[in-house]
Order: structure tokens, then C-alpha cells, then sequence
């Protein structure tokens, strides 16, 4: 195997980037925000080398995924544990929106954020560097390594840049609750991962902590009636710890404190990357690790997965926040992701992957959105908004663009990840499909009251001494970021195959990895049948 230093490099570069901020924040507290967006077009470019190399095809009947470019260097050799990087299409997709959209979080911080400038770069930039490290590890152990280290900035970044709230303790509050909620599930995947190391011990006698490996461990557990119990169990321990990330309803209780608290970088870094990590991670362990168990449980998650989705949009409806409400809208949005994942066929993950993208996109920008009004009209609070379209030229376009692309309008990338997850669920799912297309009216409805509510009607009329006058309309920075958004969400639904063809091959593998072992022996027998008859 030859190592591909590339990788380490989209780890390494965040991290030396975000310390470099921190030493020189005593000399320039405007040098920090250069060196941090440096940081992040390097990490951006090396994501565009990988995908120039190419490599991303299926080989038909692997065991694994096949990767495009690999790292490996041992480390903990008694244990197992070694330091093994790997990218397929998959991976590379959520690898370069991350750093997309880690450049657009250091640009919308740049006039937010005025204190300790240097040590908000280093947690934003570590947080970045710890979520590329989770999608590119695929050793156990150092997958949970940077699982648990990408929390840390974030809570620092939550409780020290955060809003105050009416008791000055708010941001104290969700930062703790965001801790706490992610550390517990953190634990829980812990024990899965650690129960299947032990037993892979007791089978062979060696201690690893390998993809392949742990793989195999777990597709044994699952394929034998005697030990699927165990499996189950393993499974639900990995669902727990990855289904509070996402999150699903009912662990979802720290999402919209933390968003409504949070600078808008960390809302960016939360909404549009964090909560990927959760889908990441059900679709790189959870579905291929236990195909019979997840498919025997997949009645369940859909049902929570439903249940999210009406809720959300319920909350959703009863928010005067819009950052909360927006918050509100992920949990909603989150539900497609369940019945995305357990529909099982390469429509749905492809679905999937495309909305993963157009969410981390749309949401992102209005997260940025939110903190321009808020910087201009000092309130996020809609009873206080109204009539601000005629005020601004461009901020009301945006925010109606964005609304529109989250609410799902075709011709951008939310409506075709949407339309690919009830097409391909149908089949296998009929009634929780139909369910699920419902909720999307209730979409269109918090879209609107939002769009209603902040430009729409008549000023507020005891917020308008608050305002400066005349308000600034959005301004070169805060245009080019959006527009990065936009376009991006544009291509998306107007051309998504540029990113299908990237992913293919590792949902090609996934959806066959995750044909319960029953379903495999009898499309077995059916295609040899058919070919003898052929052969008649």
C-alpha cells in the first residue's frame, strides 16, 4: 500500500493553522482571520487534488469499500491500533464540505467575532480538523479518537462566543447540555466498538481495531442465529451514539439550545458538518456492520425517523427565534436521513448523500443569514421583524432563496436528495414514504411564515429606534459567501450527476452490503435458476 500523505495533510492543515492563530493573536487580531482562511483554501484545495486523481470505482463482490487513496503507519502495535487514513466517494464528498464550508465559517466570524480572536480560530479550526479526521479514519479506534476530540472546541466555542441569554447563563447552559448529551453517547458507541474488539479477541486471539477486521467480527455475529442477539445489542450501542449526533427524536434535546446560543460559525460548523458525521457514521459502520440486525430494526428508526420529522415541524411552527426555528428545521429534516438509510437501495443513499450536501449548503447559509439580521436589526426574535424587504436590496433575495432551497423547491439540490430518498423508499416502504412526502407541505409552511414574519408586513414599530438608519444592505464579504451557497445549491439540482458519479461505487457497495444474508442466497438462486433455464 502506498501511503497518500494528502490525508494526513487535510488533518494536519486545521490544526497547524488554528495553533498559528492562537500564538499570533497578541501581535494582529486581524492576522488570525488570514491565517485561518489560508488554513481552510489549502484543506479545500487537497480535497480538489484527491478528486482530480480519481480512483473511485466498485469492484464488484469486495469485501470492503474500495479506496481511493490510503494512509497507514503503525502505532499501537499491542493493541492494534494503528493510524490508517482511508477516502473512497463517500468520504471525499463530506471531506470537501467541510472545508467549504470552513472557509465560509471563517468568513462570516470575520466582523462577529473581537475578542480572543486567536483562540476562537484555534477551537473553529480543531473542530474542522477533528470532524476530517472522523470521516477519513477507518481504524476503530482512532475514528472514536476524533469523534470525541471534535466536541471540546465546540464547547468552548458555544460557551465563550455564544449569545448571552436573559440570565447571562445560557450559553454556559447549552454548552454543557451539548457536552454532556454528546459524552454519553459517546460512552455507548465505546462499548459497541470495545465489544466487538473483545470479541474478535476471543475468536482469534488478537487484539484489532481495523475496519475490515471489526467488519468481519461484526458480519459473523450478525449472519449466525445463535449470537444475532449480541449483534442487535451492538448495533443499538453504535446507533445511540451516532442518532444523538443526528439527531433523532427523543435525543435531540441539545440541538436547539446549542444553535441559539452559538456564534454563527459554530451554528455553521454544527448544522451543516456536525450532524453529517452522525449519517456518516451510520452509513460507513452501522448498515455494512449489521445488515440483518439494522434491517430487523428498521420498522423502528423509521418510525422515530417520522416522528422527528412531524415534530420538528411542529416546534418549528411555534418558534419566535429564527435561529431556534431553524434548529428546529433540522431535527425535521433529519427524519429523511433514517428513512433514506434503512430503505437500503443504492436510490436512497445517493438521495441521501445529495441532500447531506444541499442541507449543509442551505442551512449554513441561513444560520450566516441569521447573524447579518441580527447584526443589523439587534434581535432574532420575527415578533420584532416585518418590513425589512423594502430596506435592503439583496438580504431579502438571499433569505428567500435559502428558504426556498431548504423548504425543497425544485431546481435545487434539497428537492432532487428528496425526490431520490420517497422514490427509491417506496418500494420497500410504501405507507412511512407517503408519510414522509406529507410532512414536506408542513416545510413549506414554516418557510413561509419565516419569509412572512422577518420581511414582510409593518416594521415593529418600538424595534425601530434599535435600527440604524438607513440599514446597511449586505456587503461584498457577506454577498460572495452567499453566492458560494447559492451557486453551490444550483448545481446540485440543476447537474447532480457531477456528484453522483463520485459516490457511486461506495453506495454501490453499501446497498449490497447491506442485503440481509437470506435476501443475498435467494437472489442467488433466482439468478442461477434463470440462467439454466437460459441454458435450456
Amino acid at each position: 500500500m502506498t501511503n497518500n500523505w494528502i490525508l494526513p495533510a487535510l488533518i494536519l492543515v486545521p490544526f497547524i493553522a488554528g495553533f498559528a492563530c492562537w500564538l499570533v493573536d497578541k501581535l494582529d487580531k486581524h492576522l488570525p482571520r488570514y491565517i485561518a482562511l489560508v488554513g481552510m483554501l489549502i484543506t479545500l484545495g487537497l480535497t480538489f487534488i484527491l478528486w482530480k486523481q480519481g480512483g473511485y470505482d466498485y469492484a464488484l463482490g469486495a469485501k470492503a469499500p474500495t479506496w481511493a487513496a490510503e494512509f497507514y503507519v503503525p502505532w499501537i502495535k499491542t493493541l492494534g491500533i494503528n493510524i490508517h487514513l482511508a477516502v473512497d466517494g463517500l468520504s471525499l464528498l463530506m471531506v470537501g464540505l467541510t472545508a467549504l464550508l470552513g472557509v465560509l465559517a471563517v468568513g462570516c466570524s470575520w466582523g462577529e467575532i473581537q475578542k480572543n480572536v486567536g483562540f476562537f480560530h484555534l477551537n473553529l479550526l480543531w473542530s474542522l480538523g477533528g470532524v476530517i479526521g472522523v470521516f477519513l479514519a477507518i481504524d476503530m479506534f482512532l475514528f472514536f479518537f476524533f469523534w470525541e476530540m471534535m466536541l471540546v472546541p465546540i464547547y468552548f466555542l458555544i460557551a465563550l462566543w455564544g449569545h448571552k441569554g436573559a440570565d447571562g447563563k445560557s450559553r454556559v447552559y447549552a454548552a454543557t447540555k451539548f457536552f454532556i448529551y454528546t459524552q454519553v453517547a459517546g460512552l455507548i458507541m465505546l462499548v459497541g466498538i470495545l465489544g466487538l474488539v473483545i470479541i474478535g479477541y476471543s475468536a482469534d486471539g488478537r487484539i484489532e481495531f481495523g475496519y475490515t477486521h471489526l467488519m468481519g467480527v461484526a458480519n459473523a455475529l450478525d449472519a449466525d442465529p445463535r449470537t444475532a442477539g449480541y449483534a442487535y445489542a451492538l448495533m443499538i450501542c453504535l446507533f445511540i451514539g451516532f442518532a444523538v449526533k443526528l439527531p433523532v427524536f427523543p435525543l435531540h434535546g441539545w440541538l436547539p439550545d446549542a444553535h441559539a446560543q452559538a456564534p454563527t460559525a459554530g451554528s455553521v460548523d454544527l448544522a451543516g458538518i456536525l450532524i453529517k458525521t452522525a449519517a456518516y457514521g451510520l452509513l460507513r459502520f452501522v448498515m455494512p456492520f449489521f445488515p440483518a440486525a439494522s434491517a430487523q430494526f428498521a420498522d423502528i428508526a423509521i418510525i422515530f425517523g417520522l416522528i422527528g420529522i412531524f415534530y420538528g415541524a411542529w416546534c418549528a411552527f411555534q418558534q419566535t427565534d429564527m435561529k431556534r426555528l431553524l434548529a428546529y428545521t433540522s431535527i425535521s429534516h433529519m427524519g429523511f436521513v433514517l428513512l433514506a438509510l434503512y430503505a437500503g437501495n443504492i436510490l436512497t443513499f445517493q438521495g441521501l448523500m445529495i441532500m447531506m450536501l444541499a442541507h449543509g449548503l442551505s442551512s449554513a447559509a441561513l444560520f450566516i443569514m441569521c447573524g447579518q439580521v441580527y447584526e443589523r436589526l439587534h434581535t432574532r426574535d420575527l415578533r420584532l421583524m416585518g418590513g425589512i424587504r423594502g430596506q435592503f436590496q439583496y438580504l431579502p433575495f438571499f433569505l428567500m432563496f435559502f428558504v426556498s432551497a431548504l423548504v425543497g423547491i425544485p431546481g435545487l439540490g434539497n428537492f432532487i436528495g428528496e425526490f431520490l430518498i420517497l422514490m427509491g423508499s417506496f418500494a420497500k416502504f410504501p405507507t412511512f414514504t407517503i408519510i414522509a412526502a406529507i410532512s414536506l407541505v408542513f416545510a413549506g409552511l414554516y418557510g413561509l411564515i419565516l419569509i412572512h414574519k422577518a420581511l414582510f408586513g409593518t416594521p415593529n414599530e418600538a424595534q425601530k429606534p434599535h435600527y440604524e438608519s438607513p440599514l446597511k444592505d449586505l456587503n461584498t464579504r457577506e454577498t460572495v459567501i452567499l453566492l458560494v451557497c447559492a451557486l453551490g445549491l444550483l448545481w446540485l439540482g440543476v447537474h447532480p450527476q457531477t456528484f453522483l458519479d463520485i459516490s457511486n461505487s461506495s453506495m454501490a457497495w453499501l446497498a449490497n452490503s447491506y442485503i440481509p444474508v437470506q435476501e443475498i442466497v435467494d437472489t442467488t438462486q433466482q439468478v442461477v435458476s434463470q440462467q439454466n433455464v437460459e441454458i435450456q
